[in-house]
């Protein structure tokens, strides 16, 4: 049979992967003003970062002629997930080199350029591998022609990682007073997370009242780049669709009439073609996203796997009082700095996944009932590298069984969590575990893997599950007995930038006391 058109394209884009990919080299230094968060001369960074920034463009460039060449819903799916996630590490990237060459300009940071620097390298770091796993189950041939190329970016971005560091700052730091703003929260946002009635700039409203009758009209209505905040208003109802913020959508918020009032509903599954990535009910990349009183779901069920209900890629994003519902992967923090509060999660596998840096503070965290023999693991933190400064801090939060699971919990197991990648890094302390929670605590994810370099920590955990005697004996694993190792892992030490990074938003406590 002679070869097909498409297989002469695949074969001739083979060719061109090999020619077109420079290797990874730095060019000539230039004056640039040095920061103190960078191991190297800053020029040397800055000419690292526009290399990597070229390959980028490159690779994008061998995948887009792929856009639409296929019926396969899942390989389509994969091919616009790479040409998302490169166009996200583009402009991540070209903040990095922004802050560099401008330490002064504040579009983009908090403030902290060694937090910013390393938040928006490691999601730049993340995003190849995404792209990568969402071709698994589809044409191999398109995989293997884009698999060289996203590992050479991967491979310069984990490179641009390992020249910046944390900066030590005062060890006398102020601590942030109970339920205070962090400082980089506009003083306007103050006053729209502290009120009731707030001037909003659309409504949605399924009966007709308001501006539009579904969320994602007022999304593509919404400013783009926007510096000030931008608020719809999402009156009471279940709106079936599927919404996504691209990353053009800066300080968007959305307030709805409570968790249980207003509900954006989907179903999208990675049984049914979809990409885990893709298959989220809500997707967020615009930073500065701020949503409060809504529910995200998705009720694809625990048969159909992989299936989203919320995913965020937003900077400094802020979720409170929001529901977020699903069964595997309910809750995907794909990058970037995220803060929850008093929202509540549920799932059954892996439904708090991903590779952000996220605090979740007095939260409910809900194992529901899965399939029959089926092992509920709550977190799968996707840390891969030790210079990223992701991982998941949960403080206050209660963790107990969902109504369905509760009459079930002594025949169906439920873990803390799992080691998804070799660095995979979750803290839970002060919170409540019911006898939801197996006393083991823990669960591998294959044999041995990773048990030696994830860090799993607990702190004055308390509830039938909270006692550590029973807890697995990994070399990874760690009990905190003394206030001084879980201080670093609140909010406070979070701001000022040290093991973990500032997280974004709503009232929050600073340290360990309430």
């Amino acid at each position: 049979m002679a070869p097909s058109f498409t297989t002469k394209l695949l074969k001739l884009l083979l060719m061109l992967i090999l020619c077109v990919c420079p290797s990874f080299a730095i060019s000539s230094p230039t004056d640039f003003l040095p920061l103190e968060c960078l191991k190297v001369p800053s020029s040397e960074f800055v000419n690292s970062v526009k290399d990597t920034i070229d390959t980028v463009k490159q690779v994008a460039s061998i995948i887009s002629p792929f856009v639409n060449v296929f019926g396969d819903l899942r390989l389509s799916s994969a091919i616009s997930d790479c040409l998302d996630l490169l166009d996200l590490s583009s402009d991540e990237l070209t903040w990095s080199l922004s802050a560099t060459q401008n330490p002064k300009g504040k579009d983009n940071s908090t403030g902290d350029e060694g937090s910013d620097l390393r938040t928006w390298l490691s999601a730049a770091f993340v995003n190849q591998d995404t792209c990568i796993d969402g071709f698994d189950g589809t044409n191999s041939i398109v995989k293997d022609l884009v698999t060289g190329g996203l590992n050479q970016v991967t491979s310069l971005v984990q490179q641009l990682l390992s020249m910046v560091h944390p900066v030590s700052k005062n060890p006398g730091r102020r601590l942030i007073s109970k339920d205070q703003f962090p400082s980089w929260v506009m003083s306007e946002d103050r006053k729209l997370l502290q009120a009731d009635g707030v001037v909003v700039d659309a409504i949605v409203a399924a009966d007709g009242s308001g501006n539009f009758t579904k969320v994602m009209d007022a999304v593509l209505a919404a400013p783009d780049y926007s510096m000030s905040r931008y608020v719809v208003y999402i009156k009471r109802g279940v709106y079936k669709e599927n919404v996504e913020i691209k990353k053009k959508k800066w300080n968007l918020m959305f307030i709805g009439d409570g968790m249980d009032a207003t509900i954006i509903s989907g179903d999208r599954n990675c049984i049914d073609g979809w990409t885990t990535f893709r298959s989220a009910t809500f997707a967020v990349s615009g930073r500065g996203f701020i949503a409060r009183d809504i529910t995200f779901e998705n009720t694809a069920g625990p048969q159909k796997h992989q299936a989203v209900a919320l995913r965020s890629d937003s900077d400094l994003s802020v979720f409170f009082r929001c529901g977020i519902k699903g069964y595997q992967d309910s809750l995907y923090t794909h990058t970037m700095r995220q803060f929850y509060r008093e929202c509540r999660i549920s799932g059954t596998i892996d439904f708090i996944f991903g590779d952000g840096t996220v605090v979740f503070q007095n939260c409910q965290i809900l194992a529901k009932m899965g399939l029959p023999n089926q092992k509920n693991t709550i977190t799968a933190q996707g840390r891969k590298d030790p210079n990223q400064p992701t991982g998941f801090s949960f403080q206050f939060c209660n963790i107990s069984a969902d109504s369905d699971l509760v009459a079930s919990v002594n025949s169906s197991a439920t873990y803390l969590g799992r080691p998804w990648k070799q660095y995979s890094r979750t803290i839970i302390m002060q919170s409540y575990m019911s006898n939801a929670v197996r006393p083991e605590g823990w669960l591998e994810w294959n044999g041995t893997l990773h048990l030696d370099t994830l860090f799993y920590g607990e702190y004055m955990n308390y509830g039938p599950a909270g006692s550590v005697g029973r807890r697995v004996n990994w070399p990874g694993y760690h009990i905190f007995n003394a206030s001084s190792q879980a201080n670093n892992f609140t909010v406070a030490q979070f701001i000022e930038g040290n093991l973990w990074l500032p997280s974004t938003g709503v009232r929050f406590t600073a340290g360990l006391e309430v």
